[in-house]
């Protein structure tokens, strides 16, 4: 198909964007340190270099008040300032523009100096913040105003002001989280002052030129919060003011909602944005779950948006524009939203970076340099997983001559199984691109090939990527025809009964009761009927009740911890899946000691804790899933050969881990 809206150029405050590719704002941990400002250089210089036309920043601090972190990102000094034009200077040299998110976090700091407009406390953070007097809330705006005035010295095209995602300016503007009762409080306009004021004031130090993007919360997803003809007023109000553009926002990160994990449908709230850009004359940019070149132009050209915004796309590909606009939309990476190495990094204080593309954030230390002819290696790759595939497609990308042997008759290894799960269909996302990749790169691909050492002789170097195979535990009648290891239930070659029991509770357990539980490629209406959203503006917050569906299936999980189910999942995604199986009854089971399998089922002994009694139990089962854990498959392996991935390592699952390694590998041969 053709781009030619997302191609096309905007003028916005009078500085022309060549496309309308936005990277939106992702904090990737590169922000809080000076020392870090030449690889914050880096990371941006090369996603402008792929084509986007505009970069927002993460967020910085307007003061210490605002801090997201101890120490994190901060914006209130001419020093601080002087050195980001290292920053600004890079992407203006591939003629991209950049703008400076300046962000509040108010009662979401995680320091004990937190503000907010009122004093309740967050459910996300232990820090009870305190409200901001009324000379507290006039000097933050002063705060404001000195950050953009330092962005603009800093060589930024402008700013964005966070309004949305639950910070500070969302606070004030929520009755959920403003109880005051002077000028800044007490009704919806009262609370509408804050952003506005905000505005008004930086238009007047920054001039008509620099750009002032305003990310607005179209729709909260908490309780008390705003009504859309608030937001509507609040948008009309920011556009007299002074504002250059509106992105949008969804959801706060205290709402339980999902918002951005895999498991949210593609665009599923681009209509909030539709209805916004109806309301307001000033160019409007649409957000969240937007990850290829199709729905983008798709949204553009329905008149949806303006702009459309994309942050953890443009982690996994920084090409995404340049191979869009050359028609190799076929070959971008894309990214399919499992927040592992990105936000679950982020809120762990980790650096940011990308699971299908480990170089994000890494641009200056993690470089895949071509090979000289006279260097080039034939290098043979023996397993087509996740690690093999980025071991084949890096190696292949330096120049050496690869082959990549696989035992199955398709490619993908364990992101195969995960593609099965309902919500994780992206992960095909990322077979496709390998495929295509390999294709490109002329990779010798061999399927269904079992290799011996023999067939490895002729290589100068070879990479073993041959995996993990399931852990089978020793437990009294594990043979009986009742039990099914979870990939044999995965690729279809068993068929789960009515009643199952899950022994495991890690990643794989859930990813497997959810699949028990769920069909795929779930609709729009389905996903919000589960989780209580509605597009209906008359609805506050954009909540409704949930719609309650039978399971297809009764599921207990299981563990032998006596800790919480699913503790060790990812931050930012562990609570989906928990509310996924909590909502389809699932039975959670923890403290379980497995006495034995018969044909009455699943014999077992509970404990509460270490000091209770056990107590027997038997689970009534038609199937029983294995979830216990992987071995790793090292046959070939020896000291002589690079051993990547779950062939080096069998934990829990872990692809995040198996394509860095498989890339830092691939980098130094």
């Amino acid at each position: 198909m053709t781009y030619d809206h997302l191609l096309s150029p905007i003028t916005i405050g009078g500085v022309e964007l060549r496309n309308r590719l936005v990277m939106g704002s992702m904090h990737t941990g590169l922000e809080d340190r000076t020392k870090h400002l030449p690889e914050l250089a880096a990371y941006f210089a090369e996603r402008a270099k792929g084509g986007t036309a505009m970069m927002i920043t993460g967020g910085y601090a307007p003061n210490v008040e605002g801090w997201l972190l101890p120490a994190g990102s901060l914006m209130q000094s001419t020093r601080m300032a002087d050195k980001h034009r290292l920053v600004t200077d890079s992407v203006h040299e591939h003629d991209s523009r950049i703008l400076l998110q300046v962000l509040h976090s108010g009662r979401y700091g995680y320091h004990p100096f937190v503000r907010s407009a009122s004093s309740r406390k967050s459910p996300i953070s232990p820090f009870k913040p305190r409200a901001l007097s009324t000379r507290g809330v006039d000097r933050t705006i002063d705060h404001f105003v000195r950050a953009a005035r330092l962005a603009q010295r800093a060589g930024y095209d402008g700013i964005e002001v966070m309004g949305s995602e639950g910070y500070l300016i969302n606070q004030f503007l929520a009755a959920r989280t403003n109880d005051r009762t002077d000028a800044w409080g007490g009704t919806a306009q009262k609370r509408m002052r804050f952003p506005v004021e905000i505005i008004r004031r930086i238009r007047e130090a920054v001039g008509g030129e620099f750009i002032l993007d305003y990310r607005i919360s179209l729709v909260d997803l908490v309780d008390e919060g705003q009504a859309w003809d608030e937001v509507v007023e609040l948008a009309h109000l920011l556009e007299e003011t002074g504002v250059s553009m509106l992105n949008t926002g969804i959801g706060w990160h205290e709402a339980r909602v999902p918002t951005i994990v895999t498991s949210v449908p593609r665009a599923a709230f681009a209509d909030w944005t539709r209805r916004l850009r109806a309301e307001v004359d000033v160019p409007v940019m649409v957000s969240n779950r937007i990850n290829t070149p199709e729905i983008a132009e798709g949204l553009l050209a329905d008149g949806a948006a303006d702009l459309v915004s994309m942050a953890r796309p443009l982690l996994a590909d920084p090409d995404f524009l340049a191979k869009t606009a050359a028609g190799r939309a076929d070959e971008i990476n894309t990214c399919i939203a499992c927040n592992q190495a990105c936000l679950d990094h982020t809120f762990a204080n980790k650096r940011a970076t990308c699971l299908v593309n480990p170089r994000a954030a890494r641009e200056a230390d993690l470089v895949l340099l071509p090979v000289p002819k006279a260097r080039r290696k034939q290098v043979a790759v023996v397993g087509a997983g996740p690690a093999g595939l980025a071991a084949a497609t890096s190696l292949a990308e330096r120049g050496h001559q690869v082959t990549l042997f696989e035992t199955r008759s398709e490619l993908g290894g364990q992101f195969r199984l995960a593609m099965q799960i309902p919500g994780k269909e992206e992960f095909a996302e990322t077979l496709r691109y390998y495929t295509r990749r390999l294709d490109v790169l002329e990779v010798d691909v061999r399927l269904g090939v079992r290799v011996r050492d023999a067939d490895l002789a002729d290589y100068d170097e070879v990479v073993i990527a041959s995996g993990v195979q399931p852990r089978i535990p020793t437990i009294p009648g594990i043979e009986h025809p009742s039990v099914v290891a979870y990939d044999a239930l995965l690729r279809g070659e068993v068929e789960a009964g009515h009643r199952v029991a899950v022994i495991g509770a890690g990643g794989i357990g859930f990813d497997v009761s959810e699949f028990l539980l769920h069909n795929s490629h779930e609709k729009l209406a389905d996903w919000q009927d589960r989780w209580g959203v509605t597009d209906d503006p008359e609805a506050r917050s954009g909540l409704k009740p949930k719609v309650r569906h039978e399971p297809r299936r009764q599921v207990f999980l299981l563990q032998r911890k006596t800790s919480g189910l699913g503790k060790g999942l990812g931050k930012t995604t562990g609570w989906v899946h928990r509310q996924t199986l909590k909502d389809a009854h699932v039975e959670f089971i923890g403290g379980v000691t497995y006495e034995r399998i018969d044909d009455d089922g699943l014999h077992i002994t509970v404990r509460k804790d270490e000091k209770s009694e056990p107590v027997a139990r038997v689970l009534a089962v038609d199937t029983i899933v294995l979830c216990t854990g992987q071995e790793s498959v090292r046959d070939l392996a020896d000291d002589s050969r690079m051993v990547v991935g779950g062939a080096d390592l069998a934990a829990e699952l872990d692809a995040k881990r198996a394509i860095r390694q498989a890339t830092e590998a691939a980098a130094r041969v």
